[in-house]
């Protein structure tokens, strides 16, 4: 039996140099950036932690890109978000939940007070100013119909499933009338309103729709185009698989759009398709494209579109006459998102990063893109010691090449051994990236201080590396997944700088089941900790609230082929485990439910192996507010802390003891 030794928990932050988890917490960003179309101005939001009302709180700020000067535009106690600049660049639009729903403000660029434009029940989920600057319109459920307050005071509340949806549908209003009226453009239970985008000449609006507003009914979205003047509803697109994000040409006769074309697999490729305006037969563009592009505009130069490319991310144009597609962005390791333009698409305003810097929001000349960056969020950084992350390459077991990034202690010497902790991330076509983030959920920095080496890898299946690496995980998942991790492993080993002794694993979402794959099915970890993840894909199916997912990856429900549910879920192995487990899991979790935690911690109870199960109280999926963040940032430090380092956790926060005893697992 090893003795633990107790040491001080964190070593006072790690000699004061590395950001500890509450300093990581607190870390602003800036996002969603919006010019102006006249280019003078740049609003974008910063996030910021606040503790006292336990929220991420975000507020508009504003650049002004002739001189740099920023400044905060907005000062109220709830979040503001989603700035959209009117026609003429004298006001900005956005939501706030300030009277607690989210409702539609407008305020002057040079600041001031703003005033609320919309009292609406139900909220505003989406909105849009017109091309003449007079109207907007919005998406929203609306008000809870009669018919369901009359049910629920005569019966109480309940639920009929797949039943009782609320449609959210399209609604419009004169900015300029002292009260505005919001008249609704689109009504009825046919379907569900998604993405919408006005005609040039105000006339029009085209929006996606599904059958109903359930997430796993995604796939169903058609195109359609609501006229103004009457109401008339008409569809212009309904092939298989989801039609979406509606895009008009200058002109005003074509729609772009981002379409499945009939293929409705999550991890297959979607494409551009132009439609005409009064109906017709869709054309499909930009075919050999080999990734998911997200449709921004159609400008005289071409349709814009952004799309990964490997773990960088890039602007392209797409030529709507030949279908070409040409990369607009640059350098090749750009990390570029949520892309704006001013109105002769001159320049661009998005969110930058690369290898080993902190997001900015940036602007670039279209004709000449060189990114400026116009914040200065990375001088947050400055006085700490942080590791450094590079691209590693090596082949997994079947020969297929994965690219992961390799995060090394600042003072890294090749010549010492390292513990090996593995970070897997979600989807499955989510994407790690070499820029520097914040820490969530794992707290990396605090890992690499600690003396650890970290591989996020980009597995079989993650977004950026073409549609055929997505799909290599199709009736494989997680076998396939946990040869591309556990190679990964190998390759380091190979290095001489790893101490295969040491090697942990840990992930959310996907990279949660992935987790509990290696912790059923492999003994090369010494602890693992599952986030949100899928024990047995049985219990996930029928629980979760997107079943398409399952039937597209496994190609069959559990009844069809219960043999590829029983081949690709970790309980299945639970025989094999030996593995000291952590489970965290979100109370209301309807992704990845509850169950599928409890059912793997009470088959590695069983076992005898130890292992511990967190529940965080009133969460989802996702763990999204700063307090429980912390905790579980602090759960994963000190759980590998013990398993990795031989360190005691302290009882603040541990909650309590494992299951089993540290010695019923012997160090080997």
């Amino acid at each position: 039996m090893k003795i633990l030794t107790v040491l001080p928990w964190i070593a006072v932050a790690l000699a004061a140099q590395t950001p500890t988890i509450e300093q990581s917490l607190n870390l602003k960003a800036a996002t969603s950036p919006r010019i102006s179309p006249d280019g003078r101005f740049i609003a974008y939001l910063v996030s910021e932690t606040n503790w006292e009302e336990n929220a991420f709180d975000t507020q508009i700020w504003m650049a002004m890109t002739a001189t740099g000067e920023r400044y905060q535009l907005t000062h109220a106690k709830k979040s503001s978000s989603d700035p959209r600049w009117a026609p003429d660049s004298k006001r900005l639009a956005f939501r706030s939940n300030r009277d607690g729903s989210q409702q539609i403000y407008v305020i002057s660029p040079a600041g001031g007070e703003a005033t609320q434009l919309t009292h609406f029940e139900g909220g505003v989920e989406s909105f849009q100013w017109s091309p003449d600057g007079h109207r907007i319109a919005f998406t929203s459920a609306g008000a809870e119909p009669k018919a369901k307050k009359d049910r629920k005071e005569k019966y109480g509340d309940f639920e009929i499933v797949e039943g009782d949806y609320t449609m959210v549908h399209i609604w419009v209003l004169n900015v300029d009338d002292d009260k505005p009226n919001p008249e609704a453009l689109t009504t009825g239970g046919q379907f569900s309103v998604g993405a919408f985008n006005w005609s040039p000449d105000g006339k029009h609006i085209a929006f996606s729709a599904t059958r109903d507003p359930a997430v796993s009914s995604s796939g169903s979205a058609d195109l359609y185009v609501v006229r103004l003047s009457d109401k008339y509803v008409k569809r212009l697109v309904d092939t298989a698989g989801p039609d979406r994000n509606p895009v008009w040409s200058p002109d005003g006769s074509e729609i772009a759009y981002e379409t499945a074309n009939g293929r409705d697999d999550s991890y297959l490729n979607s494409h551009v398709a132009i439609v005409p305006a009064e109906g017709g037969k869709p054309r499909l563009l930009g075919e050999s494209f080999d990734e998911n592009p997200h449709l921004l505009a159609w400008a005289p130069a071409g349709l814009y579109l952004e799309a990964l490319q490997r773990t960088a991310s890039h602007l392209f144009r797409l030529n709507p006459a030949s279908g070409a597609v040409e990369r607009v962005s640059a350098p090749p390791d750009l990390q570029l998102g949520q892309s704006s333009f001013t109105q002769d698409y001159s320049r661009a305003a998005f969110t930058c990063s690369s290898t080993n810097h902190y997001p900015e929001v940036c602007m670039a000349s279209i004709g000449n893109f060189t990114p400026q960056p116009v914040t200065n969020m990375s001088d947050q950084l400055k006085g700490f010691k942080l590791a450094t992350r590079e691209l590693f390459e090596w082949k997994s077991k079947d020969g297929t090449p994965i690219e992961g990034i390799l995060i090394k202690p600042r003072d890294f010497d090749p010549m010492k051994k390292y513990p090996l902790l593995v970070v897997i991330h979600g989807g499955p076509t989510g994407v790690d990236r070499p820029s520097l983030t914040a820490d969530r959920s794992y707290p990396v920095e605090m890992f690499a201080a600690k003396g650890a080496v970290i591989l996020r890898p980009n597995y079989r299946g993650s977004a950026g590396y073409g549609e055929k690496f997505r799909s290599l995980n199709v009736r494989n998942l997680g076998l396939g997944d946990a040869d591309d991790v556990i190679s990964g492993v190998d390759a380091l080993i190979a290095k001489g700088y790893i101490d295969r002794a040491r090697v942990g694993a840990m992930g959310w979402s996907q990279g949660g089941y992935i987790s509990a794959f290696l912790t059923t099915y492999s003994d090369r970890f010494k602890a693992v900790s599952v986030g949100a993840g899928i024990s047995d894909w049985m219990t996930y199916y029928v629980n979760t609230d997107i079943h398409p997912f399952t039937r597209q990856y496994l190609k069959a429900t559990p009844w069809e082929d219960p043999e590829i549910y029983r081949k690709t879920s970790p309980i299945t192995y639970i025989n094999r485990a030996k593995t000291p487990t952590l489970i965290q899991h979100g109370e209301l979790d309807k992704r990845v439910p509850i169950p599928n935690g409890y059912e793997l911690y009470q088959g590695l109870k069983d076992r005898g192996v130890p292992v511990r199960m967190i529940v965080y109280k009133g969460f989802g999926h996702g763990i999204d507010k700063p307090k429980q963040q912390r905790a579980v940032m602090e759960h994963n430090y000190e759980w590998f802390s013990q398993w990795i380092w031989g360190e005691t956790a302290p009882a603040a926060t541990s909650g309590g003891a494992v299951t089993s005893a540290p010695e019923a697992h012997p160090r080997q």
